[in-house]
């Protein structure tokens, strides 16, 4: 294809000056270009979207200042490998460490950093697509400056694409014509590296003999038709974790929704090879436990909260035993939706009603005027009564009877919709 390092690196800044997008932090007189003409380097985290130049910016850093500089990705590396940079620059005055996905390490890994960068054995440069707030610990966190990186905006993108038609030595030799650009901007979603490798691809692709009849095509004219119909084909090549990220986890979710251990433990095994976010992960199938099983396994919330709460713990690699446990289990239990359905239900009347009136009887009465409104006075004690309830109105007069929550057809809340039907009799119809 070309000389085998991607267009993105090819055509990664080396310089303040060809740095795009980040102007409040390296422009004339910003706080950050100061300190790296100064040399006077901080230990920082760069908090921006994916493709912002967060690893561009370190490595323009390290190239200015000329100190030593290590890089880590906290998707593989651990305390080990942290240690052993730590003792490299033990022997190196200022050497920078540069952790890519920083929000990834968990507690012990971030830990690890913590006294290099107290004492300044290390000087760190983090980054992160996430809030640091929540992702780094605060005493790591308050030892470091935060610097937010803009998403690049659309003339950023289209500078960047006619920069490297122009100036990359591979693409120099084809006489690349952009006709259209909104599916190359629509696919990248703002992130530069995407962006770039993504027309590397369509350019191949477009100047192959298997595409195009000549050898040689005289112009290889980018449209919105071919980069879609070459990315459909290809995307897996230009972004591993990117573009199939929302298709598998999808996969992932629908298997477990449709109760196939099986497959969800693959599609798991395709997001932990491609080194997805452990808590991303595990976020989803909370959600899933409750949407999509519910009260026909209450259990499975437990479980799927636990497992958010050891994976953040415990990371990578030992991880993907304990979401293999928890895909495997909410697969495998019996299904409902309808908690789901019934706050879906339930917002949906209230947009449509607006604010009732909150019954007279169910109203707190903390004041001496409120008591003698009545508020609260006809309210009556569920414990006081046999079996603890007694049938009162709950919903504002003009809901009575409404039903939101329909008991799934499954064994648990079968008995849910019967103690139900015991209580109310006829008035919600269970």
């Amino acid at each position: 294809m070309n000389f085998g390092i991607p267009l993105a690196e090819r055509m990664r800044p080396s310089v303040l000056n060809e740095l795009l997008g980040q102007g409040h932090l390296t422009g004339e007189g910003a706080v950050l270009r100061k300190a790296i003409i100064q040399g006077h380097i901080p230990s920082m985290i760069l908090w921006g979207p994916p493709g912002s130049g967060k690893t561009t910016l370190a490595h323009v850093i390290a190239e200015s200042t000329g100190v030593p500089f290590y890089t880590l990705s906290a998707v593989s590396a651990g305390v080990k490998e942290v240690r052993e940079v730590i003792g490299l620059a033990e022997k190196k005055a200022g050497t920078i460490l540069f952790i890519d996905e920083i929000h990834r390490f968990n507690k012990g890994q971030q830990d690890a950093l913590l006294g290099a960068v107290e004492k300044g054995v290390i000087t760190l440069i983090g980054a992160t697509t996430e809030n640091p707030s929540f992702e780094v610990n605060s005493a790591l966190l308050s030892r470091c400056q935060v610097y937010v990186l803009n998403p690049l905006e659309t003339n950023d993108l289209l500078h960047l694409l006619d920069m490297a038609i122009r100036k990359d030595e591979w693409l120099g030799t084809k006489k690349v014509v952009l006709k259209e650009t909104e599916a190359l901007l629509r696919l990248s979603g703002g992130d530069a590296r995407k962006l770039l490798n993504l027309l590397e691809i369509v350019v191949d692709a477009l100047d192959s003999p298997s595409d195009n009849k000549k050898k040689k095509p005289a112009e290889i004219i980018i449209t919105d038709e071919s980069v879609m119909r070459i990315a459909q084909q290809r995307i897996a090549l230009y972004d591993k974790s990117g573009e199939q990220h929302y298709d598998i986890i999808s996969a992932f979710i629908k298997s477990i929704r449709g109760s196939d251990p099986n497959a969800a433990v693959y599609w798991l095994a395709r997001m932990v090879e491609g080194g997805e976010d452990v808590k991303f992960i595990a976020r989803r199938m909370v959600i899933l436990a409750s949407e999509d099983i519910g009260n026909a396994n209450p259990t499975a919330l437990v479980l799927a909260t636990n497992t958010f709460q050891a994976v953040n713990l415990i990371g990578y690699p030992e991880a993907r035993i304990i979401l293999a446990q928890c895909a495997t289990y909410l697969a495998s239990s019996p299904k409902s939706n309808a908690s789901y359905m019934s706050i879906a239900g339930a917002l949906s009347i209230v947009k449509r009603t607006g604010d009732l009136p909150v019954p007279l009887h169910l109203r707190n009465a903390p004041t001496k005027l409120m008591k003698d409104l009545d508020y609260g006075a006809a309210y009556q004690y569920a414990h006081d009564f046999e079996k603890n309830f007694v049938e009162q109105e709950y919903l504002p007069d003009t809901l009575s009877g409404t039903k939101f929550y329909d008991p799934g057809e499954n064994l648990r809340e079968e008995e849910i919709r019967k103690f139900l039907r015991n209580r109310w009799k006829d008035k919600y119809g269970y």
